[in-house]
């Protein structure tokens, strides 16, 4: 489906010279002498390379449809995350290299959703805040009470995070599988 080039949104995924592309950010310049354009930040899908480009507001783009499927995480398979269809129980492998950092993220029994573009697996999309038990903190360094002091702490799936000196190891808190981030005790 071709859109006009002034009707993206953040969000939003598209083809633009034969890459899969999520529109990460775009903005509207009108500048005081010639025409004005769109600059837009995007993300490929498939190589997860971040580019800016530059468009006129008269061309068209062509939108692409992605698929999600709700699934559940069930267990790891070598080098593959296994996944379960929560509507057909359809098991559906999918590499660790196609999930890139999310799959730091990923524990056993969470619920997220598969993004398919034409059959082909782009990414996961998970929930925005998802509660994991602490297995190891750092000890605390004495004396070092600055504003919002942070310590190391190891999350079940193995993943480091920064946490507030107060959380201690057995804690279950909630993390912004966003940008990886404590946001308070669950």
């Amino acid at each position: 489906m071709n859109i006009n080039i002034n009707d993206i949104k953040n969000g939003m995924t598209v083809i633009i010279d034969g890459n899969l592309c999520l529109i990460q950010e775009f903005q509207h310049v009108k500048p005081g002498k010639g025409p004005a354009f769109v600059r837009i930040k995007l993300k490929n899908l498939r190589t997860g390379s971040i580019v800016e480009q530059t468009f006129n507001t008269n061309i068209k783009i062509t939108k692409a449809h992605i698929d999600k499927n709700k699934v559940q995480y069930l267990y790891t398979n070598g080098d593959n995350l296994v996944f379960m269809n929560n509507e057909t129980y359809e098991q559906i492998e999918v590499p660790k290299s196609v999930l890139g950092d999310d799959v730091s993220f990923v524990k056993e029994g969470i619920d997220i959703a598969i993004d398919f573009y034409e059959g082909e697996i782009i990414g996961i999309t998970l929930p925005e805040k998802v509660e994991y038990k602490v297995i190891e903190t750092t000890e605390a360094v004495k004396g070092n009470t600055t504003t919002n002091a942070q310590k190391d702490a190891t999350i079940e799936t193995g993943k480091v995070i920064k946490v507030p000196l107060f959380i201690n190891e057995g804690e279950v808190i909630l993390v912004t599988t966003k940008d990886g981030k404590y946001a308070g005790r669950a």
